[in-house]
């Protein structure tokens, strides 16, 4: 069952035909291949919050224009003689490649079964409650379909296949992500734009030494940025400069003023306030990278989880010369997994794979084999349809809990992702909030260090992924106890026993 990157103007009525056109449009231009399995008309309705008539009537408007087939056991697919029609991009350059079309096999698999959570083990004696920003739910990755789309490439994969890796990554999975990032993410690409990473860390750091290499020296960063990125960043050998970010996401007009030759952006669900760039920041960020000669470095930070509004596209699907974007399964599925990529422009492109190469010959064969069975099955899909609705539940549950506990504190950045933004209320100190709430049993992740000395503010990180809903409900309130603690009592006696920051926070990895 396939994710699509539809959006509706509820506004405007006609949804059927809005909602047909909208697929029409993403297989004339190769968004949906022929073939794809569409979603069932019960859970697109519930994605885009309409009927179940309005997508039975598109999908039959669709189906007698020849664009859809529909059989019974086999759900709707698109016809296997759509073909895209090929566009110029922005610049007048030639439509880039695109993967072959291809019809995946039949999908019979039931919905997948989510374990419920649980304590992990080897957490911190006396931590009931870890709302650490950037972890997935743990306890809900799919591992006997996991297992079984190993079981798959283990099987399947020739003995040739076992030798050193292109560098670049397996052909199979570089298809397989140019696919699904065009039709899930509106990106432009084809497979060879596409270089496997060990997660964005790596993606990132790889990247960002390349443009010094080539004499772009010069990185701007968001101001707040996650203090975890700034060492890996700095021992590229890049200046950096910080940009402020506010309500409408990174500020083009000060990014200009600053002389910079690339930037690295969060623009899908900027870490770590949560806001998303604008629609005019981000035309202005494309028009700034062309004016300046400039190369946009795109962290799809927690993309795939967005609960609130219309589907936000890619940079890189609008400016797809000049922006480097990377992804990973580190939320998705799991961080230890190590799976990420790059999306770059042929040059860059180039360049990554000749870095993987003189660094660690690539990466694991058979994993990569295995993400790409999971993609062209399906059951990646699957997985974060399902993931979505535990997430926002569990957002939902967080977010009244705090109204409810801290009703003077301002919760931000709910719209997307697996963290919220809550700033404290006036007169309270982070740092006296954060190490009462750890001896409440409580971790929080403090958020002034992440921004520039000058722009500091309190306010906290808070991970919702790994609790359920009751937990989170009395995390809250523990959590709202500590800050009317520290408020009475602002200085701590000195002979109270310290407890230690967390300091480190998570990054997209």
């Amino acid at each position: 069952m396939t994710d699509l990157h539809l959006a509706l103007d509820h506004a405007a009525g006609r949804l059927a035909a809005q909602l047909a056109a909208g697929c029409r449009d993403a297989i004339r231009t190769g968004r949906l291949a022929a073939g794809t399995r569409l979603p069932s008309s019960r859970d697109l309705a519930r994605d885009l919050g309409v009927s179940r008539g309005v997508v039975v009537t598109a999908y039959e408007q669709l189906i007698a224009e020849g664009f859809l087939v529909a059989r019974r056991g086999d759900g709707t697919r698109v016809a296997p003689n759509a073909r895209p029609v090929p566009e110029s991009s922005a610049e007048g350059r030639q439509p880039e490649g695109r993967p072959a079309p291809r019809r995946h096999g039949q999908l019979t698999d039931p919905p997948p079964r989510l374990a419920p959570s649980a304590p992990e083990e080897g957490d911190a004696a006396g931590v009931r409650f870890d709302l650490t920003p950037g972890r997935p739910d743990l306890a809900a990755f799919p591992r006997s379909r996991w297992l079984a789309a190993y079981r798959t490439a283990l099987q399947s994969v020739p003995h040739r296949a076992l030798t050193y890796p292109d560098p670049g990554g397996v052909p199979e999975l570089r298809a397989g992500l140019a696919a699904y990032l065009g039709r899930v993410r509106a990106a432009h690409a084809d497979a060879a734009q596409v270089v496997i990473m060990n997660g964005v860390a790596l993606g990132l750091s790889s990247a960002v030494r390349a443009l010094v290499a080539a004499g772009r020296t010069t990185l701007a960063l968001e101001d707040p940025a996650s203090e975890r990125q700034l060492p890996m960043l700095e021992a590229t050998g890049a200046r950096i400069v910080r940009v402020p970010v506010d309500a409408g996401g990174l500020d083009v007009a000060a990014l200009a003023r600053t002389g910079a030759d690339a930037v690295l952006v969060t623009p899908a669900h900027q870490y770590p306030t949560g806001v998303v760039l604008a629609p005019e920041r981000r035309a202005a960020l494309v028009d700034w990278a062309r004016a300046a000669d400039a190369v946009i470095v795109e962290d799809d930070y927690d993309a795939e989880f967005r609960y609130d509004g219309d589907p936000v596209g890619c940079l890189q699907g609008v400016a797809p010369e000049r922006t480097v974007l990377l992804g990973s399964v580190s939320k998705a599925l799991a961080p230890g997994m190590r799976l990420g990529w790059a999306v770059a422009p042929p040059w860059m492109a180039s360049d990554l794979r000749e870095h993987r190469e003189l660094s660690d010959l690539g990466g694991p064969v058979l994993d990569q084999h295995a993400f790409a069975r999971f993609l062209a099955d399906g059951a990646y899909d699957r997985h974060l349809r399902a993931m979505r609705r535990r997430y926002r539940s569990r957002r939902d549950a967080l977010v009244a809990a705090l109204h409810e506990h801290i009703p003077d504190a301002v919760v931000r950045g709910i719209s997307a992702g697996v963290h919220l933004y809550l700033e404290l209320p006036a007169g309270t100190s982070e740092t006296a909030v954060v190490d009462v709430a750890a001896e409440s049993g409580v971790r929080v992740s403090g958020a002034s260090e992440m921004w520039s000395a000058e722009q500091r503010r309190p306010a906290l990180v808070l991970g919702y992924a790994a609790l359920a809903e009751p937990r989170l409900h009395e995390a809250a309130r523990v959590l709202g106890a500590a800050v009317t603690r520290t408020r009475r009592h602002p200085n701590r006696p000195s002979s109270e026993p310290a407890v230690t920051r967390t300091r480190r926070h998570p990054n997209p990895a």
